[in-house]
């Protein structure tokens, strides 16, 4: 009896350290090697997939910002070496360079480079290399068979756009009558200094003229009425 109770208790004992917990695995060296457990993937609550969500969008809009920046760029003329008051301008005197107006005023105050250039065109003033070309800087070259005349004429008889290269009619006010002549047609305005630049009083602008040789008579009733103030200048367009 005693002999097979010890048969069973065995039997018991082997059944039972098969329920035991297995001991960890050794590695050649004796250390203990922690299970291996499997990667999860990132779940929508993850912070991190949102912050490069955040970084993403953001770098999308900062690419669209400075293309959209690019876009309100402008390509005008600018000098390309210093020019002189005088000089007629070539191809080779001007440079494209683009630039962003905050106006629309102030970018039709220079040339841009998609207009068509008149095919002689003179500096009134000088230009240092890189300074935009600004349209009131240019003109027609006198001809030959012109004289230059300068006369001073009352601020509020000008037209306030006046420029270099502008086509005016000049007209006289008789001296016993409140009668006006017309005097000079279509003559070409060489020079029109704005009066804080002008070496004149306050209350006249000078305006420079290319006016035909043959107009003798003419030149000389203009002359003589800018002197009391009798000389309307007409703008063409």
């Amino acid at each position: 009896m005693k002999s097979a109770a010890r048969g069973n208790d065995g039997r018991v004992s082997r059944n039972a350290s098969r329920h035991l917990p297995r001991p960890a695995p050794r590695d050649a060296r004796g250390v203990d090697v922690p299970p291996a457990t499997r990667a999860r993937s990132a779940g929508w609550r993850d912070p991190r997939l949102w912050v490069g969500i955040v970084l993403v969008a953001g770098s999308v809009v900062a690419g669209a910002r400075i293309l959209a920046g690019a876009d309100d760029m402008t390509p005008v003329w600018s000098a390309s070496t210093d020019l002189v008051a005088g000089q007629t301008l070539t191809a080779a005197d001007l440079v494209a360079t683009r630039v962003r107006f905050d106006d629309a005023v102030d970018r039709e105050r220079y040339l841009a480079t998609g207009e068509e250039l008149p095919a002689a065109l003179t500096l009134t003033r000088p230009l240092a290399a890189g300074e935009l070309v600004p349209a009131s800087a240019l003109g027609e070259a006198a001809g030959d068979d012109t004289v230059t005349v300068s006369i001073a004429v009352a601020a509020e008889h000008v037209p306030t756009d006046l420029a270099r290269g502008s086509h005016v009619d000049v007209w006289v006010i008789g001296e016993r009558r409140p009668a006006a002549e017309l005097v000079l047609g279509d003559v070409v305005v060489l020079d029109a200094p704005v009066v804080s630049d002008a070496f004149v009083s306050a209350t006249s602008r000078q305006v420079v003229l290319a006016v035909p040789d043959d107009e003798d008579e003419a030149l000389g009733l203009v002359l003589a009425a800018s002197s009391d103030d009798r000389v309307r200048v007409v703008g063409r367009g």
